[in-house]
């Protein structure tokens, strides 16, 4: 009877344990993280995808047409991570949406850069030239911030400069802002403007030959992009490993090789950590 009731409690024993190191498993085997981008494609998350599959995280890439659908997915619970934004543009969106969504990880760094089909360097700007800049807040500061250090305009002290933080405009310039994904179309049309990473791709604008590019530096640190999600998953192991294989030699190769120096992995600049 004896030797029964041990032999029960063996099978007993021996089922609860693979029954907890299954449940235990289950946080990266077979996983299938959604992750949210704009765009097309992203070369680099494809190849931390290739990465984490071989310890069972299957990455499900998400396509958004614009920079609004991301994060309301996520905060809707529709997808589990997004890889698209800058820190300023999350801390924005969450003041204005009163959403909780938090960093996980730092991705590319993409200076913004002043592109000309009239001059070739600064020097060549004169009185009345007209410059376009990105029309939403967090563009539209990076903008200014991209004049300042190149000479043109001063600005007070404002952290997310406007066209009202203009103190000083020696050249006189005339400064006006419309949608980023504009910018680049209006070369035809102004003397110069400055152009998101992206969107220069896109119109095929070769950053070798930008006026002016925006330096990177500690004051670079709010425009970094970033991997984000709800702040309930901000400790989760998964998406933690997900980040460790982003940070790595081969997805810094990735980057370098196919965004054409467009983008620079972040997490290798001392000066945005």
């Amino acid at each position: 009877m004896k030797k029964q009731i041990k032999g029960i409690l063996l099978v007993f024993i021996t089922t609860l344990s693979l029954f907890i190191l299954a449940g235990c498993g289950s946080n990266n085997s077979g996983k299938t993280v959604k992750v949210g981008i704009t765009g097309a494609n992203d070369p680099a998350l494809e190849k931390v995808a290739k990465i984490v599959k071989k310890e069972g995280i299957n990455i499900k890439i998400v396509e958004f047409s614009d920079y609004s659908q991301p994060n309301t997915a996520l905060a809707a619970g529709e997808i589990d991570m997004n890889d698209f934004q800058t820190y300023t543009f999350q801390s924005d969106w969450n003041k204005k949406h009163k959403t909780n969504i938090v960093t996980l990880g730092t991705t590319v760094i993409a200076p913004m850069s002043l592109f000309s089909k009239k001059i070739t360097n600064i020097s060549q700007l004169k009185k009345g030239d007209k410059i376009a800049i990105p029309n939403d807040v967090t563009n539209e500061g990076r903008a200014l911030q991209l004049l300042e250090s190149a000479g043109l305009i001063k600005l007070n002290n404002a952290k997310i400069p406007s066209l009202r933080d203009i103190t000083e405009n020696t050249r006189g310039l005339k400064i006006s802002s419309l949608d980023a994904g504009q910018t680049a179309k209006s070369l035809d049309d102004v003397t110069a403007a400055c152009v998101n990473s992206g969107v220069a791709s896109d119109a095929k604008l070769n950053p070798k030959n930008a006026v002016y590019r925006e330096k990177i530096t500690a004051k670079s640190k709010p425009y970094v992009n970033i991997l984000s999600a709800n702040a309930k998953d901000k400790d989760n192991p998964t998406f933690k490993k997900i980040v460790k294989a982003y940070h790595t030699k081969e997805v810094a190769d990735v980057i370098k090789k196919q965004f054409h120096g467009y983008e620079s992995p972040a997490w290798t600049y001392k000066e945005l950590q």
